[in-house]
């Protein structure tokens, strides 16, 4: 199959996944640096995904292999973050707030990751079963924009925070607990929308 431009961008942004995830894990530029280069990998790797879509929609380059692709790179490029943050020890600061951090950011990771993996299966049973593939709508394009602006939250902000006192983090903790509630949010919207397909007889 001859890939065109936009899904070229989008298999480009996965095969960045690895390498903005190493930047996490081995701080290879100290603990301030690394943050800030992966920070930038992430937002560059997030631009090929606006980028990809425009060139769709502008060059009439939509198919159904990029509707599929498309939202499977932005759940690689979140899960890759936030598991490269948890992987971390000590990642938030001092063991105190690091601590509180990981017991509410675990439950967190939990519930984004079983939300995606619950729409992907649904994708692929309305696909298989109505023929009928499943384009990201406005609040899931919302939901993955929060999502991508809390990895960006929790990278920069104990950089920049780190000689403020009684700051705990606080944009993180807000900006990621709103990327959790609309993550549960546009799942449940997908459901409500395709169950009739899941569920034909009822």
């Amino acid at each position: 199959m001859k890939l065109n431009l936009p899904n070229k961008l989008t298999l480009l942004r996965m095969f960045a996944i690895p390498v903005f995830m190493f930047f996490i894990i081995f701080p290879v530029f100290g603990p301030v640096w690394s943050p800030v280069v992966a920070a930038v990998l992430f937002l560059l790797t997030a631009f090929t995904d606006m980028l990809d879509g425009r060139i769709a929609r502008a060059r009439n380059m939509i198919t159904d292999f990029g509707k599929f692709l498309d939202p499977l790179a932005d759940k690689l490029l979140i899960f890759g973050g936030y598991i490269s943050v948890l992987a971390v020890p000590g990642y938030r600061g001092d063991a105190c707030e690091s601590d509180v951090f990981i017991k509410v950011f675990v439950w967190g990771v939990f519930i984004v990751i079983l939300r995606e993996l619950a729409v992907t299966s649904m994708r692929l049973v309305v696909s298989s079963g109505a023929k009928i593939v499943i384009a990201a709508n406005w609040l899931g394009k919302i939901k993955t924009v929060t999502q991508m602006a809390s990895m960006v939250a929790l990278l920069l902000e104990p950089v920049f925070s780190a000689n403020v006192a009684n700051t705990h983090n606080a944009v993180s903790y807000v900006i990621f607990g709103l990327a959790v509630i609309l993550t549960v949010w546009s799942g449940i919207n997908y459901f409500v929308a395709y169950w009739p397909y899941i569920n034909p007889n009822k």
